[in-house]
């Protein structure tokens, strides 16, 4: 039995989070974040179902509509599924095994199965909505089996899969127990989509490396190539699988909604910039609270030249929003806890009685806000230690189109390979942090010319490479992919 909803976006969340108001009254409220960010404008045009969990545990809520007029369908999760499938193997194995390792996966087998039951049952919920022949896009690492569950429920659907986080060399991955299962539930898409090259790359020579169920290999991919990379920087290639079905890999690099930006008002902008104490440079860093992003080492570079005099603490400020994130994990509480004591201890030797020289901010910002921090910082500091592209990096973009600003970006962003004019930086070398702060800093004030031509090529970038052309070219492709094997197509990018 299938739903009428012929276009279907699956992901972890819900595009809301419930808020109870001081009389008791309870209202759903838009959701921060980049998936959200970049799917909403996709989905409102579609008018499609957006099916996830709403966030609450052990709650029952019934289908409704944003005021966009998009479907949302809620998945029920008890709190042992959240900590078993969400905190547990989502974001304690996976998250740490697809970022390099920069904390220990743990191995869990409860979580595992955890993980396999939620998948199941999201594919259920999908299977109930989506129409015959409709399109179903599934998003990110915590719904990887969900693909080929799918296919075997409901076998008249496209299924679209995309990985928003990066994709592990395959001699990480490979430690993985269950890594046979994450790829055969990957390869029942017919298109798997990356965000760069590399990670694209990555699941290619996994795919020629893991085995099947019985033993027999996946199936050959086809040798990587690269199409329209002029225009979109996307690739093309295809697996085939054992039973003979072809999957499309491609690379499509997922950028913002350039209007949902908006210009700044200039007034909250001077507004900010007075409150800071009208310091001559204005440095900010807006991150999730992740282990991830590098928020400890921009911090003790930015102490380092400071205590090198490179840095005068009467001129310069450092803004830090900091969204709190997964508290209930202990890599994140130790994240936490260090990010605080070095804001701490930076304050209390630079900074002055009402006259901080870091601003730190542990709390969620309204989007309408942001913008006015984005238009106020003369410099962005984005230096993850692993990130699949970066969406802060394009939005600080994004609010300097007369060319103001400069942007300090790690190299292990997958931003950097679209935004190369940045300040290029390796988060794991400190001396590379404080060079290229330092180099940010000198440009700004010796070469203000060079430093507007970098500026103005990277907004010439983000706002002719919006979230619009990402999912149309992952549309499109995905609309083109014939499962079967009888096309001799590649996915032609857009």
């Amino acid at each position: 039995m299938s739903g009428d909803n012929s276009f279907v976006v699956v992901a972890n969340r819900l595009p809301v989070d419930l808020t109870t108001e001081p009389d008791g009254t309870s209202t759903w409220a838009p959701s921060p974040g980049g998936l959200v960010a970049a799917l909403s404008p996709v989905l409102e045009r579609h008018q499609g179902c957006w099916v996830g969990w709403p966030g609450v545990a052990d709650e029952t809520f019934e289908p409704f509509r944003t005021d966009a007029g998009v479907l949302l369908h809620p998945v029920r999760l008890t709190a042992a599924d959240f900590e078993g499938f969400y905190e547990g193997f989502s974001n304690a194995t996976l998250w740490p095994l697809y970022h390099d390792l920069i904390v220990p996966p743990i191995y869990d087998r409860e979580w595992w199965s955890a993980y396999r039951e939620v998948n199941l049952r999201f594919a259920d919920e999908v299977a109930a909505v989506a129409a015959e022949g409709a399109t179903v896009w599934v998003q990110d690492y915590q719904l990887q089996l969900l693909p080929g569950i799918l296919r075997q429920l409901r076998p008249d659907l496209k299924i679209g899969f995309f990985l928003h986080i990066p994709f592990p060399g395959p001699e990480l991955f490979r430690q993985l127990p269950w890594r046979e299962e994450v790829v055969r539930g990957l390869l029942g898409a017919d298109l798997i989509g990356f965000h760069n090259e590399s990670n694209a790359a990555n699941f290619l020579d996994l795919a020629r490396q893991v085995s099947g169920p019985s033993g027999s290999h996946i199936g050959q991919p086809d040798e990587l190539r690269v199409e329209g990379a002029a225009a979109t920087r996307e690739i093309g290639a295809h697996i085939t699988t054992s039973d003979g079905r072809r999957v499309g890999v491609g690379a499509f690099p997922i950028s913002i909604d350039v209007d949902s930006i908006g210009p700044a008002d200039p007034a909250a902008v001077a507004e900010l910039r007075a409150e800071l104490g009208e310091p001559k440079t204005v440095m900010l860093g807006v991150d999730r609270l992740d282990y991830t992003k590098g928020i400890l080492q921009r911090l003790l570079a930015f102490e380092e030249l400071l205590e090198s005099g490179a840095l005068d603490p009467e001129e310069v400020v450092l803004v830090q929003v900091a969204t709190p994130s997964r508290e209930r994990i202990e890599q994140y509480r130790v994240a936490r806890s260090q990010v605080e004591e070095a804001v701490g201890r930076i304050n209390g030797h630079f900074g002055t009685i009402g006259n901080p020289v870091v601003h730190y901010q542990h709390r969620s910002m309204p989007k309408s806000q942001l913008g006015a921090y984005y238009a106020m910082a003369d410099i962005m500091l984005v230096t993850s230690f692993k990130d699949g592209m970066n969406l802060v990096a394009k939005e600080y973009v994004a609010t300097h189109p007369d060319g103001s600003g400069a942007l300090v970006l790690s190299e292990f962003a997958g931003a950097s390979v679209e935004l190369e004019q940045a300040h290029l930086c390796n988060p794991f070398d400190l001396e590379s942090v404080k060079r290229a702060i330092l180099n940010a800093v000198w440009d700004l004030d010796d070469a203000p010319e060079a430093t507007r031509e970098r500026m103005l090529a990277m907004h010439e970038q983000v706002t002719t490479h919006d979230v619009d052309l990402w999912a149309s070219s992952f549309l499109d492709c995905l609309a083109q992919a014939d499962s079967t094997g009888d096309s001799d197509g590649e996915p032609e990018p857009r």
